[in-house]
């Protein structure tokens, strides 16, 4: 009698020290795109041009288990043809055959597709978590392996703060990511851009800032 008690209070004891994470299973997560950007930026000898798009342009989901965020995986997209420098001439060149070729419907989009995820703890609520994300990022039909330096935040809302807030999409859990890397024009087929008969860099410099909400 005296062994099954003790049995039951060690039971009780594990369920409260282990953290909830420990029982926490992979969460489907659609980006909110309202709330996402995505900037490409390059060199040019007189200046840094910087193409941002934002909003419908951005899409894209993630499936992470937060006690074990390092098996996530999860696709982004981004509208190439929205890219905006604040130049439209330059804005509706870089979309001819030579650059992006968007007119070819199967290059509208840059596509970076997740691989792997180094991460060095799991996901808490409310702390930003440094990893390496790995993966593959297709521009122009050209996939390319590339590694981007990331942020992770995962949000968690009370009941009463998801009735306050999902009237603009958020729900009980969410991810914020923050994340650069780069590529080379040259690496996707695409000709390097000249203003003025200088050249721009050949790299290609992307960052995101990217929000979602569990389905």
């Amino acid at each position: 009698m005296i062994r099954r008690l003790a049995m039951c209070v060690l039971a009780l004891t594990s369920a409260v020290v282990l953290p909830s994470a420990a029982f926490a299973e992979p969460i489907n997560f659609k980006m909110l795109s309202n709330y996402s950007r995505a900037t490409f930026k390059t060199d040019a000898p007189l200046e840094t041009i910087v193409g941002t798009t934002a909003g419908p342009a951005v899409t894209g989901n993630l499936t992470v288990d937060p006690s074990k965020p390092a098996t996530g995986q999860g696709s982004i997209k981004v509208d190439l043809t929205t890219l905006n420098s604040g130049l439209a001439a330059r804005d509706a060149d870089m979309q001819k055959p030579q650059y992006f070729d968007t007119a070819n419907e199967a290059n509208k989009f840059a596509v970076f597709e997740i691989k792997s995820i180094d991460i060095s703890a799991p996901l808490e609520a409310g702390r930003e978590v440094p990893a390496k994300v790995k993966g593959v990022l297709t521009i122009k039909q050209k996939p390319v392996e590339v590694v981007a330096d990331a942020r992770v935040t995962y949000i968690k809302l009370t009941p009463e703060q998801v009735e306050a807030q999902k009237r603009f999409g958020f729900t009980s859990d969410n991810l914020k990511v923050r994340a650069k890397f780069g590529t080379l024009f040259s690496n996707h087929g695409i000709t390097i851009p000249q203003l003025l008969f200088l050249k721009v860099s050949n790299e290609i410099q992307i960052e995101t800032d990217l929000t979602f909400a569990r389905q």
